[in-house]
């Protein structure tokens, strides 16, 4: 019989309850029992994904939040389908997605239940201050400037009482301050170019924590990377427009699923570029902080982005796919 492999995060879990979730629906859907992996602090899941996949698994439940999600895929791509059981703050992937974000009994038992579907992911080959260059995976969203700030400046213990809300102080600090950085970017095979820019954000998805949605045309399997880099210029009135901005991209955003397809995304403006591409390569002026699925990375002073296609593959419910 098939079998289940569970690598969890085991902070801010109830263990009993999620164990008693997974033994319920191991059992309606005839597996054998599941294995069980934790992560712990000095191993923040690649151990755990190793020594899971020595078990030869034929789904592994990663209970965690993005970060614990994007490294146990980094790991397990082309291996096995991943199912997500989110239990972090942000969520990204999970809310994109629009899977089970507060029913454990159900994200559980897509594990068990649901069909597998190919998504993008896309590959960060970061170089560092020292110039050696690390090369990682991520799923959501990477992120510089105010991103960055986010998820670097949030409290921990107001995101475990208050959720999404915690990142509200950050935002605010980096509206108020207004730095920018000097970037020179490229699109695909497209000529360099140059600009002064407040945060930029390269990603698969395009719906932020508190439903802000930045790139509403993004998609998980569309075989292209979304960029968007925000240029409010030196005043604060520069956010203005960025503001309506995102205002119209929810409304974008609305329509898409309404009419369940994918539209084209809103025009790049003097304060917000956006392009998607296969690939995108960013050079700083001075080593900015990057963040990926939330986690920070490190300063870096130049960064290539590509799309690698359908790489991981994902349980989902079935009348979630070809609508996200």
């Amino acid at each position: 019989m098939p079998v289940a492999a569970v690598i969890l995060n085991p902070t801010g879990v109830d263990l009993a309850r999620l164990r008693s979730a997974v033994e319920h629906a191991q059992q309606a859907a005839g597996w054998d029992p599941s294995l069980w992996f934790p992560t712990t602090q000095g191993d923040p899941g690649q151990q755990a994904a190793h020594n899971a996949l020595e078990s030869s698994p034929d789904v592994v439940l990663v209970v965690g939040g993005d970060g614990t999600v994007r490294t146990i895929a980094q790991e397990v791509r082309q291996t096995a389908p991943l199912a997500i059981v989110p239990t972090g703050t942000g969520n990204l992937l999970a809310r994109n997605l629009r899977l089970p974000l507060t029913d454990l009994d159900q994200a559980v038992s897509l594990a068990f239940t649901g069909r597998d579907h190919a998504i993008d992911i896309i590959s960060a080959a970061l170089e560092h201050e020292s110039g050696a260059v690390t090369e990682r995976i991520f799923l959501a969203m990477a992120g510089v400037g105010l991103d960055a700030a986010m998820a670097l400046n949030s409290n921990t213990s107001l995101k475990s009482l208050f959720g999404w809300l915690a990142y509200i102080p950050p935002i605010a600090r980096s509206v108020l301050a207004n730095q920018s950085f000097a970037v020179q970017y490229r699109v695909g095979n497209t000529d360099p170019q140059f600009l002064s820019a407040h945060t930029m954000i390269i990603g698969n998805c395009g719906v932020l924590t508190g439903d802000i949605v930045l790139m509403p045309a993004a998609a998980v399997d569309d075989g292209l990377l979304d960029v968007v880099i925000l240029q409010p210029g030196r005043r604060l009135s520069g956010w203005t427009p960025i503001g309506i901005r995102l205002a119209a991209n929810g409304a974008v955003h609305r329509r898409r699923h309404r009419l369940r397809k994918t539209p084209r995304g809103l025009p790049s403006s003097r304060s917000a570029f956006h392009a998607q591409a296969n690939e995108f390569e960013a050079i700083f002026e001075e080593p900015q902080l990057i963040e990926l699925d939330g986690d920070i990375i490190d300063h870096i002073t130049r960064a290539r982005f590509k799309l690698l296609a359908g790489q991981l593959t994902l349980r989902m419910p079935p009348d979630n796919l070809g609508n996200h």
